[in-house]
C-alpha cells in the first residue's frame, strides 16, 4: 500500500494488495515530487515498479523534479535499481541519503545505470533542494 498526497489532499492507493505500505508520494504545490520511503524497509523490485507507476499517474504526463528520501531504507534489491532506470515523469531526480555507504550504493547504481534524467546524490536535504531548484 502507497499513501499519496496531491496538493494537500490525501489520496490512498493499493497498487501491491500483498505489500504494507513502504513509502509516502507527495507533489507539493510548489511542483516538487517528494517520494519518502519509510524506515527500515527493504525495496524490492514490485516496490520500484510500484513507485514508478504512482510518480507516473500523480504527474499525469507532466514532469516534476523529484526528491527520493532514502535515508532509512535497510536495502534496496539490483533488481529494483534496475526498475530506476526506465524513464518516468520526474526532470530531475535527487537521492538523500544519510551515509558513506549510501553514497557509495548510489554512485555505484549511477555509474553502471544509465538514469532517464539527470540524477544525483546528496546527504544534504538542503544542497538536493538548491540542485532540484536550480534544473526548474
Amino acid at each position: 500500500m502507497v499513501r499519496r498526497r496531491a496538493q494537500g489532499e490525501d489520496v490512498v492507493v493499493d497498487p501491491l494488495a500483498s505489500n504494507d505500505a513502504k513509502m509516502t508520494l507527495e507533489l507539493t504545490s510548489g511542483g516538487l515530487l517528494h517520494l519518502r520511503w519509510f524506515h527500515g524497509v527493504d525495496i524490492l523490485v514490485d516496490d520500484a515498479r510500484a513507485a514508478m507507476a504512482e510518480v507516473n499517474d500523480l504527474c499525469q504526463q507532466e514532469r516534476y523534479p523529484m526528491l527520493v528520501d532514502m535515508a532509512t531504507v535497510d536495502s534496496v534489491s539490483r533488481e529494483a535499481r534496475a526498475v530506476w532506470s526506465i524513464p518516468c515523469s520526474a526532470s530531475r531526480i535527487a537521492l538523500l541519503g544519510k551515509s558513506p555507504v549510501d553514497r557509495v550504493l548510489a554512485n555505484f547504481f549511477l555509474g553502471v545505470h544509465v538514469p532517464p534524467c539527470p540524477t544525483r546524490f546528496f546527504t544534504s536535504r538542503t544542497e538536493a533542494m538548491d540542485w532540484l531548484s536550480a534544473g526548474a
